[in-house]
Formats: C-alpha cells, structure tokens, sequence
C-alpha cells in the first residue's frame, strides 16, 4: 500500500460563480480499520481561505501547523491578509524545500481573492508542483472516481446551491466506491460576504 493511503482521505475545490467550495470526507483510519469519524482535513488560512489536506496524518498535522506559522509571519511582516495566489507559492516552498525527505500531503487551495473576490482553486502534489484551473481540483485516494463524477456534474457558473450540491454529491458518490476514505463529509462554501460550514452524513460501513 502506498504512504499516501495510509491513512485515507478524499478532498475536492470547485469553482462556481462569484463563490468557490471545498470538501473533504472526515474518515480517520489505518489502512482498512477505522480509527475516527471526525478528523480535520480542511484549515482556514484567512476569512476566504481554506486548504485541504490529504495524505499522512502526522503530514497534515504538521503542515498544517507550520503554513499557520509562516501565514502568521507573513501578515505581520506585510499587514494584510495573504491572497490565495501568494499561499499558493508559500505552500509550494514548504513542500519544495523537504523535496528529498517529503511531507506525504498533496494540498488543495480554495478561496476568494481578496482584492477581486475572483474564485482561486489549486491543487500541489507532494514536491510543492503547481496546478490552478477554473473548474475542479481532486486529491487523495480516490481521485479518479472524484474526476469522474466532477466531469459528469460540474457545469460552469454555478450559484453558491447549485455549488454545493454538485460537490456534495461528487464527493459522496466518489467515496462510496472508496475502501478507506468516506464515513461523512465536510463542505465549504465560500462566498464574498459569507463561509458556510456544513457537515454530512454518509454511509458508515
């Protein structure tokens, strides 16, 4: 088995129409025995910020703790909050630099710009190598049915409902088929004036 399903995760940023969402299932486990329900793969990084992050376990933990230290140096060196373009670069560094002894984590970037409120997904796999599009990104272990749904469901300029359904159901339908990520979702959704949380049940086996 792979270092990277290890532990199990799912994580899926999509574009809509003035709003962006990110989500990702709350499974916690070591290879096929689950150990937890209600693990944080998804961090706030700024009022329209969010990065998820797949991967090992003690990797998400430890770069998520580390881009908070660098996020906070970063705002008090510069006295403004980071756009999602600039973390985008700072997370691409912190993998980059540990590129021979790498952190097992494959990030996923969602927010709004905070200057143009434009919607900004990006995806990096574990050496920090760049990937921003204008529909979906997808990381963790069951990507290729996560694309497959997105490209099914995913349409252009959505509202923020319209949104949230199509990642809802991409993502629960993507780990459905998934050994050992699911066991309920977190999605949010990120609009210019508001973030809204919101936590879904799955199946439990």
């Amino acid at each position: 088995m792979s270092i990277m399903a290890y532990n199990g995760a799912a994580i899926v940023a999509m574009k809509g129409k003035e709003c962006v969402a990110i989500a990702s299932d709350r499974r916690f486990g070591i290879q096929a025995q689950t150990v937890g329900m209600d693990f944080q793969k998804i961090f706030e990084m700024g009022p329209h910020l969010y990065i998820g992050l797949p991967g090992l376990a003690t990797d998400v933990q430890t770069v998520a703790q580390r881009l908070k230290f660098r996020l906070n140096l970063y705002e008090l060196k510069e006295n403004r909050q980071i756009r999602p373009k600039t973390l985008m670069s700072v997370v691409a560094n912190l993998l980059y630099e540990r590129r021979f002894g790498p952190y097992f984590v494959e990030p996923v970037i969602a927010g709004l710009d905070n200057k143009t409120a434009e919607p900004y997904i990006a995806a990096l796999d574990l050496i920090g190598c760049p990937m921003a599009t204008d529909d979906f990104v997808v990381s963790g272990t069951c990507t290729e049915q996560l694309y497959g749904m997105c490209e099914s469901l995913w349409q252009p300029d959505m509202d923020a409902d319209a949104l949230f359904e199509c990642i809802s159901q991409s993502l629960m339908n993507a780990v459905d088929r998934d050994a050992v990520s699911g066991w309920g979702a977190v999605v949010t959704l990120i609009e210019k004036d508001k973030v809204t949380t919101r936590t879904l049940k799955a199946r439990m086996d």
